[in-house]
Parts: structure tokens; C-alpha cells; sequence
């Protein structure tokens, strides 16, 4: 495989789990601030649906947004990514996808372990007579425990596009926009010296002082 071919192959696969990385967050704290929420017919004042635990309905909104805007920052320089010349700038940008979305996995998985213990805490006869929001908390936990997953998927192709930038040109001075044209190889600067062809400088030849002409042996 090409230098090129290699880089493409990094940052293909990448662009495909921030896309379903967000849709699950959306799901997640859109369950939550949708019918997350309920309260007994005689009260006014609504509880989280999770065990009337505050922090359960919380957690869950809170991470699932900044995971969305996350995913939204890394499409962002996924994109711009060919265009950033700077090796350490490169470095940094997967480094950083890496190390975030192995954090958001640990976070979901909080997320998953929280969300299901209060969950099962819950007296449904108790607090929620009329079962509301039920597939909506539901929903939450399934998804909670898919974007665990899905963002360790996300972090092994952060990974594994580190491995391949480190064997290509994607973290040397030689990289090439993949955009390009890839028909013509790609060969690393030379200054002008290096790119007269062997033999093709000719010393001429040496004269006397008085206009005659000497031989070299």
C-alpha cells in the first residue's frame, strides 16, 4: 500500500462513528429531557423518572450533549485535517481524538451502570403509576451501552490512524494532500543542485593563457 493510499485509509473509516456516536447521544438526553420527567397525580413538581434521583437524569443530559458537540469538533477537524501542515499539529489532532473518545467510552459506561441501578431502584407503583416515560429511560440505558462501543470503536480507529500516519507520510515533512492528484508519484524535496540529472553537468574544457586549448588526462 502508498503513502497515499495509506493516509486515505486512516481517515476513511473515522468519519463513519462520530455520525452514529451522535445519533446515540441524541437519543440519550433527548429520552431524558423529553420524559425523563415525571410526577404522581397528586404532586406538581416533576422528578427524574430514574429512582427521583436528580443526578441520574443529569448525568446522562449532561454527558450526552457534550458528546454531541464533540462529535461535531472532530467531524470538523476530520475535515480540515488535510489541510494542516504543521506535523505536531497532526499529531495532536488524532492524539486528541484518541484520548477523548476513550474517556467518553469510561463515561458511558458510568452512564450505562448509573442510569440501570437507579433505574432498577425505581418504584414504578410508587412514583410513577402510570408507567410514563418508561421506554424513554429505557431507551436511555440501551443507548448508554451502545455508545460504549461505538466510542471505543471510534478511539481503536484513532489509534490504528496513528499507526499507519506514523509507517506513511501523514506525520512527515513529505505529506501530500490526498485531495491531489495521486496518478504521479510523489517525491520528497530536492534542492536544485540534487535534481540535475547524473552526467549531465560537463566541466568545460580548460584553457591556457595564451588561447590554447589543454588536455585533461
Amino acid at each position: 500500500m502508498s503513502s497515499s493510499e495509506s493516509v486515505k485509509a486512516s481517515e476513511g473509516p473515522a468519519r463513519n462513528l462520530p455520525l452514529t456516536a451522535q445519533l446515540f447521544s441524541i437519543v440519550v438526553f433527548g429520552s431524558i429531557v423529553n420524559e425523563g420527567y415525571v410526577n404522581r397525580p397528586d404532586e406538581v413538581e416533576q422528578h427524574c423518572i430514574f429512582n427521583r434521583n436528580p443526578n441520574a437524569c443529569n448525568y446522562g443530559i449532561t454527558i450526552g450533549v457534550l458528546a454531541f458537540l464533540g462529535c461535531l469538533v472532530f467531524l470538523a477537524l476530520d475535515a480540515y485535517f488535510p489541510q494542516i501542515s504543521s506535523v505536531k499539529d497532526r499529531k495532536k489532532v488524532v492524539l486528541g481524538d484518541i484520548g477523548f473518545s476513550a474517556f467518553w467510552s469510561f463515561l458511558w459506561f458510568v452512564s450505562f451502570c448509573f442510569l440501570t441501578s437507579q433505574w432498577q431502584a425505581s418504584d414504578l407503583k410508587q412514583d410513577n403509576p402510570l408507567k410514563e416515560g418508561a421506554d424513554a429511560a429505557r431507551a436511555a440505558i440501551a443507548f448508554s451501552f451502545f455508545s460504549i462501543f461505538t466510542w471505543a470503536g471510534q478511539a481503536f480507529l484513532g489509534y490504528r490512524r496513528y499507526r499507519l500516519g506514523a509507517d506513511s507520510a501523514l506525520f512527515s515533512q513529505d505529506y501530500m494532500d490526498p485531495s491531489q492528484d495521486t496518478s504521479v508519484p510523489y517525491a520528497p524535496y530536492v534542492s536544485g543542485d540534487e535534481m540535475e540529472p547524473p552526467g549531465s553537468y560537463q566541466q568545460p574544457p580548460s584553457s591556457s593563457p595564451e588561447g590554447y586549448q589543454t588536455q585533461d588526462y
